[in-house]
């Protein structure tokens, strides 16, 4: 017999008649988003429904949920993934870096950046001299 702990944790008894407990789903769609301040903002959704708090309160629940929770370790480098996955989406969305250029075109692309954003300094030793 399998019963919901929680949203994203089900128990459920083994062939020896032991309580055990197990993620519910691997499915979790996890995406950042940049609101205020520098870091970004992570959520996680299993469908359409947000579950963010229930995996804020697994992870810093005083029990570490790798002792209880049979794959825990395998969901939580999953989910490890999908949060480097989300943050790199964001700021390739968030950079000013074109996209479509070869290499050698992106580092000249660089080059004209430092340039440009130096500008101002080398104009203003130029004119104190």
């Amino acid at each position: 017999m399998t019963v919901a702990v929680s949203d994203i944790v089900k128990e459920f008894e083994n062939e020896l008649g032991e309580v055990c407990y197990k993620m519910k789903s691997h499915d979790i769609d996890v995406q950042a988003v940049q609101t205020s301040g520098l870091a970004p903002v992570i959520t996680y959704w299993m469908g359409n429904k947000e579950i963010t708090e229930d995996i804020r309160k697994l992870r810093f629940s005083p029990r570490p949920p790798s002792t209880y929770i049979q794959d825990y370790d395998e969901f939580q480098s999953m989910l490890y993934a999908k949060e480097q996955r989300a943050i790199n989406e964001l700021y390739e969305r968030l950079s000013i870096k074109p996209k479509n250029m070869s290499a050698g075109k992106q580092i000249l692309w660089s080059f004209f950046v430092m340039i440009l954003a130096m500008l101002p300094l080398i104009i203003a030793i130029w004119w104190y001299k």
